[in-house]
């Protein structure tokens, strides 16, 4: 067994579309980033990547590539699923925290749920997500933008 911890950080500034855990939720901006921005994604992904001793996401998808300008984030985690396979791992559980003041994110977690429990190919029991605010303290509680945490298990294949 082993366990991985991802976290990522954008900010708001974008004029696309705001992007979290492979859902689209109504804002009137979206987040600054080279691929689509969805933080909740790009945590996950650096969750399964360290677990596996596989580096991490910008070592994988970097900032600096044209490929994976405006990417979008589901693809890049079906890609890291791919890799985890090939290096004999499954995931086991996972769990995660989006911490951000706005927008308001409970309408949105079932979806947000369903959509990354089937990507990592877990039924719903084994993977949970949440959000929280910071109460109004530092850049995320001055709404300048959005953060997530990530931890996963992953098992080896025997």
């Amino acid at each position: 067994m082993r366990i991985g911890h991802g976290f990522d950080a954008h900010r708001f500034g974008s004029t696309g579309k705001l992007i979290l855990g492979g859902v689209e939720i109504p804002h009137e901006q979206g987040l600054i980033a080279h691929s689509d921005g969805d933080v909740v994604i790009h945590a996950l992904c650096d969750a399964l990547l360290g677990g596996a001793a596989l580096g991490d996401i910008g070592r994988h998808f970097p900032d600096t590539s044209a490929e994976f300008k405006n990417a979008d984030s589901q693809k890049l985690l079906h890609r890291v699923m791919v890799l985890l396979k090939e290096h004999g791992f499954k995931v086991s559980n996972g769990d995660m925290t989006i911490i951000a003041q706005i927008p308001k994110l409970a309408p949105y977690l079932p979806a947000m749920r369903e959509t990354l429990a089937l990507a990592l190919g877990l039924p719903l029991q084994r993977f949970n997500i949440k959000a929280t605010t910071t109460e109004r303290m530092g850049y995320i509680g001055r709404a300048e933008g959005i953060a997530a945490h990530a931890v996963v298990l992953l098992l080896e294949e025997q």
